[in-house]
């Protein structure tokens, strides 16, 4: 039997090398490349043409790839035959299920065990898509488990969450935001100012103490 060969990406190489450790448990897979950026990523899919990436979500990119719903965009719309399984720290439900409408073929949490990747890569095998510990819950049962300050969080769309994520992580002006993420300048302050309306904040310093007391990205 053919193996599946599996590119893996991820800026820590802790985490690649725990990738690497459970698919050599696996004789089904074979990870034949290893990527630290999206650029190496793209570059490693067009010469090895893999049967599924492993990908982080947050991850350094450029002005062409990007990171995050960027370069999932661009991962699927320009090689729709191969899986993609992302792995994240984020549990934003509007990101998550926005990720799946994409069509990932699955979504690890990376504080679980990376055993979950054979778990996952399973499914996947079954021609199905994996929705494990990270899937999206009901609207209701979001709010339910957050504080009135909280609340407002899962209420963001997902692209509502890129833009602020690259506001707080990156500390990016509206002007870069809408270069990386390939969105006018009018749709991403739009975008900015419709966040923190939600988030019941005013300014850019109420907008970044809010994310950063909540550790929202980390």
């Amino acid at each position: 039997m053919e193996k599946i060969k599996v590119v893996a990406a991820d800026d820590h190489p802790v985490v690649l090398m725990g990738v690497r450790e459970i698919l050599d448990r696996d004789s089904r897979f074979e990870l034949v490349g290893e990527a630290r950026s999206s650029s190496e990523l793209v570059e490693l899919y067009d010469r090895l043409k893999p049967d599924v990436v492993i990908t982080d979500y947050n991850m350094p990119g450029d002005s062409r790839y990007g990171d995050g719903m960027k370069l999932v965009e661009y991962l699927l719309r320009h090689y729709p035959e191969t899986k993609v399984l992302i792995l994240t720290m984020l549990k934003n439900a509007p990101l998550i299920s926005s990720l799946y409408g994409l069509g990932v073929s699955g979504v690890l949490h990376k504080t679980r065990d990376l055993n979950e990747i054979l778990v996952a890569l399973g499914t996947i095998l079954r021609k199905r898509v994996y929705r494990g510990t990270v899937s999206p819950v009901p609207p209701m049962a979001v709010t339910s488990s957050l504080n009135d300050n909280d609340m407002g969080v899962a209420k963001l769309s997902a692209r509502e969450y890129e833009v602020l994520r690259h506001f707080v992580v990156g500390g990016l002006s509206v002007n870069d935001i809408a270069r990386v993420l390939n969105r006018s300048v009018k749709t991403v302050s739009a975008q900015k100012m419709s966040t923190m309306r939600k988030l019941e904040v005013t300014n850019d310093q109420a907008l970044l103490t809010f994310c950063l007391e909540r550790n929202i990205f980390q």
